[in-house]
């Protein structure tokens, strides 16, 4: 992916991410080079990226994004608790 990927983030997206404190940098890796991919279970316009990020112990990050908008639009970010 590259650096000027276009992507737009929610309110909620932009919000989440400032609050956990998490760099961006790591969410557009996750983008570019997910672990894995899937559907969300609810909207089928979405769907979920995750891949570990080494810089914060292997915890999995999850990018739940619209790639269906362009701009993508990111959804929400956050550190799923039950992957590893």
């Amino acid at each position: 992916m590259p650096d000027d990927f276009p992507y737009d983030l929610t309110a909620h997206a932009a919000k989440v991410i400032a609050e956990r404190e998490i760099p961006l940098a790591w969410v557009l890796r996750v983008l570019a080079q997910p672990m894995k991919t899937e559907p969300d279970k609810q909207d089928p316009a979405l769907r979920h990226a995750l891949a570990p990020i080494p810089e914060h112990g292997g915890r999995v990050l999850r990018v739940v994004y619209n790639e269906r908008t362009k701009p993508w639009r990111i959804v929400t970010v956050y550190f799923d608790r039950k992957q590893r």
